[in-house]
């Protein structure tokens, strides 16, 4: 018996130790107070945004790398569950919706995953991220303590969890997903229903633990999320946000980079110089891991935009444009920022900050760590006034609603409101346009009514018809008029109003457009009211209702109606005015066009379309467009120009771009400053343009010949005026000081346990295909403005453009060191010198220009 309970102790050891290998290789992740740990070791960790859908699979490399060169060490994105299940148990992860891959792209790019599933994600999706089908699941409530609801989202929740750990994407399984999310904001729904959310939000956090994922489990905005779960904050600023238990990691899961854009509405920017002062003013709280949403918007192709009325781009200010182009100076800035704070980690991780006051807006952070590691924040909250403070017995200057980041307790590496890398100035380039030969197809609804395949007495809501497989819905009846009746006979013309849950509404009579109208986020309904021109005897009116995207948000949003739900009345006429809301309707459900499948390559030969000149020709609303043309030579990013359309949709080689409008845009754009609280109001742009006029197509999508592109136009826009430009830089600028606030003439410019000092370089650099063809500005001195404004000014280097020029023109990238002898000598001694640069990109050399 004593031999066997060796052999058995052997064994015993032996597995265990065989259990802890296999753990160290596949690594774990725990958190404590301070932070999230990897393999036991604390991390600060810089996260952003990256939607797999709202990109295309040969975009999803580039945009990781952009996000690793930016700093990051985390990929954060949500899981679309209605393009995942677009029918109840059919399942769709293929090419934009291959999770799987995108996963793999962020691992192989050596980054984690934040992998927020949800299942409800807001996200400015279409429905939330709901697929429609489940708001018929018989008896169901949505996010509340409904069974059938529950069932449902466990049913995706499992599967996700399922595949990732098939693919062994758990960093438990040593993949990269570090964190899961359950749910999404849900605090607000819990407070509302009371005692079924709460009941609803326990039963959802216990069921993601027991999926036994082997990584910890978040909750945003949920101050009452049980243990195991990690509550986190969204928002402009979270640096007031503690977590709900002492033992837990104060995690940012959306720092809000921008916001989001609706048609008709303004474009929204947020100054770098205020979100890295959001982000610093969180770390020295003690945060430990923030996320950038977005860090890269992309597009709303097709229909995913939710809202309503959210616009295709998506691009939301994010430091990686819409585009996939590097935003500067926001990408660059917020790069310097995170290699500040990763210098200071370790002091971050170790300890609690203790504060001190500097003055009554300025205070000081300093960490700490075991092994005499020393990080300070030098804080300024003021937003109108610069402060000039005292720590360590030195002094600082600390501009404006600011902070100073110093790794060492002394010497300043990043202030957040002082930039000193390259802003670039983007342009959409027409160049020559290929001259579009159009055809067109009109849609007709001469006879829809006798082909309609359902009739009832009253209104019916649009979803519950269409099931969101189209924007539109088709709403029809007739009217008989007396031949007696006055305004036959000179007398006023009657109107007809509408009342409609609908987003957008076009009213025929007769089959001529007799108007439209339109309904906002803010309200769910609105009132057409117009005259009509009726005849005597049998008139046909005909209400075309248009969803513009489902709603994302709101307590039980599943329950809100779409579409024309009336009273639909008849105003005007002899008898006062006739109620046409219960009588017999007719509906058709999409577009004749949609039924023909018209915007796929291999439906357009189902018809006749007609070749015209667009030229003149007073154009018609309810068209159908195509034309054929070849990929543009390079590999600039690409997008179409449709501000000579109205409103419609576009696809090009039967791929859908989306919703285009051109709805023009009311707000505020007064002057921005980055001093002061953020609030979307603030920081407004675009006042009294489209707000959308430019529409990504991913060159993925191109053939290098034929391409067809189909539009849909509601209103009646001038086609002959779509044309296809590039992006490209036009120009790039850089603002840097001769001298760092403290260390005199030289800057900390490689980050790491060995810290070189170099000079203050001025850094220029075109996108690849380009190269620097003109200086446009170039002062070493005192220069005024900023970049594309820039002025010379009371001190100024008269050498400051040859040398410039000499450096930099014919040259894809080009650095000059800020020296007296690089620029000849001292323009004005004992004064403080910057270089200010504008340069001119292009792709082909051109003669130098100082315009």
């Amino acid at each position: 018996m004593g031999a066997k309970i060796s052999s058995f102790s052997l064994f015993f050891f032996i597995s265990f130790f065989l259990f802890l290998f296999v753990q160290l290789i596949q690594g774990s992740v725990t958190y404590d107070r301070k932070a999230i740990l990897i393999n036991g070791q604390r991390r600060i960790l810089i996260s952003g945004s990256i939607h797999y859908p709202r990109s295309t699979p040969e975009m999803w490399g580039d945009l990781i790398q952009k996000a690793k060169d930016g700093g990051l060490d985390v990929i954060d994105t949500y899981v679309f569950w209605n393009v995942h299940e677009p029918s109840p148990g059919n399942y769709n992860f293929e090419g934009r919706y291959d999770l799987v891959r995108f996963i793999k792209t962020v691992q192989t790019a050596g980054l984690y995953v934040h992998l927020r599933i949800g299942p409800y994600i807001c996200a400015e999706w279409n429905f939330g991220g709901f697929p429609v089908w489940l708001k018929y699941v018989p008896g169901i409530s949505f996010r509340t303590d409904n069974e059938p609801f529950k069932m449902a989202m466990q049913g995706f929740t499992q599967k996700i969890v399922q595949m990732m750990k098939s693919e062994s994407l758990f960093e438990s399984q040593g993949g990269p997903i570090i964190l899961s999310q359950i749910e999404n904001e849900y605090g607000s729904e819990s407070k509302a229903l009371g005692a079924p959310g709460y009941a609803y939000m326990t039963w959802a956090a216990n069921m993601a633990v027991g999926l036994g994922t082997g990584v910890p489990w978040v909750m945003c905005k949920e101050d009452d999320a049980p243990d195991p779960i990690i509550n986190a904050c969204n928002g402009f600023y979270c640096d007031y946000f503690t977590p709900n238990k002492a033992y837990k990691p104060t995690m940012w899961t959306e720092a809000w980079s921008g916001w989001f854009t609706e048609f008709g509405g303004p474009i929204h920017k947020r100054p770098v110089e205020d979100l890295a002062f959001a982000v610093g003013r969180f770390i020295q709280k003690g945060g430990s891991f923030f996320n950038y949403y977005m860090y890269h918007g992309g597009t709303n192709f097709g229909r995913t935009a939710g809202g309503p009325f959210l616009t295709t781009s998506y691009d939301y200010d994010a430091p990686i444009d819409e585009y996939g182009l590097s935003r500067q100076p926001k990408h660059g800035h917020l790069k310097e920022l995170h290699k500040a704070i990763k210098l200071c980690e370790q002091a971050l991780v170790s300890a609690d900050p203790i504060v001190t006051s500097l003055g009554p807006f300025e205070q000081a952070h300093v960490f700490s760590s075991s092994s005499g590691g020393c990080a300070a924040f030098l804080s300024n909250y003021n937003p109108k006034s610069l402060a000039r403070v005292m720590f360590n017995n030195m002094h600082y200057t600390l501009p404006p609603w600011s902070i100073s980041i110093l790794p060492d307790c002394r010497n300043v590496v990043f202030n957040t409101a002082k930039i000193g890398v390259q802003t670039s100035k983007m342009q959409m380039d027409v160049g020559n346009t290929q001259s579009l030969a159009w055809e067109t197809y009109d849609e007709d609804i001469s006879s829809m009514e006798d082909n309609s395949m359902i009739s009832a007495v009253g209104l019916l809501e649009q979803i519950n018809i269409t099931r969101d497989t189209t924007d539109y819905l088709w709403y029809m009846t007739s009217v008989e008029i007396n031949p007696s009746e006055s305004f036959l006979r000179g007398g006023k013309v009657p109107t007809l109003s509408v009342q409609s849950t609908g987003h957008a509404l076009h009213v025929f009579i007769n089959g001529q457009l007799s108007g439209t109208a339109y309904g906002s986020r803010e309200s769910r309904s609105f009132t057409y009211t117009g005259n009509v021109n009726m005849y005597a005897g049998i008139n046909r009116i005909a209400l075309l209702s248009i969803a513009v995207g489902l709603p994302n948000v709101g307590n039980h949003f599943e329950n809100w109606n779409t579409g024309v739900l009336g009273p639909v009345v008849l105003h005007g006429i002899d008898q006062g005015k006739r109620d046409l809301t219960w009588q017999k309707w007719s509906y058709q459900v999409g577009l004749k066009g949609e039924a023909m499948n018209l915007a796929s390559p291999n439906g357009i030969s189902s018809v006749e379309w007609m070749r015209v000149s667009l030229v003149g020709k007073k154009q018609q609303p309810l068209t159908w467009h195509k034309a054929y043309f070849d990929a543009p030579e390079g590999d600039e990013r690409l997008a179409l120009d449709m501000g000579s359309m109205g409103k419609g949709q576009i696809w090009i080689n039967g791929q859908s771009i989306g919703r285009y409008w051109t709805a023009f845009a009311n707000g505020n754009c007064n002057d921005c400053s980055y001093a002061g609280t953020y609030r979307s109001p603030k920081c407004q742009s675009g006042c009294g343009q489209p707000t959308q006029r430019w529409y990504h197509v991913p060159r993925s999508w191109l053939n290098p010949t034929r391409n067809l592109l189909v539009v849909f136009e509601e209103m009646g826009g001038d086609a002959s005026g779509i044309s296809l430009a590039k992006r490209s830089t036009s120009s790039v600028c850089a603002d840097v000081s001769e001298y760092h606030p403290t260390i005199k003439n030289w800057h900390i410019e490689s980050y790491g346990k060995s810290e070189v000092l170099h000079k203050p370089k001025v850094h220029l650099r075109c996108q690849t295909g380009q190269s620097i063809s003109a200086i446009k500005f170039a002062s070493f001195g005192t220069p005024l403005g900023t970049c594309g404004s820039f002025q010379q000014g009371t001190c100024h280097s008269p050498n400051s453009y040859n040398i410039l020029e000499k450096k930099c023109v014919g040259q894809q990238r080009c650095s000059v060191t800020i020296s007296m002898n690089n620029f000849g000598g001292d323009p004005c001694p004992n004064v403080m010198k910057r270089v200010a640069v504008e340069a001119v990109c292009s792709s082909a050399t051109q003669p130098n220009s100082r315009g």
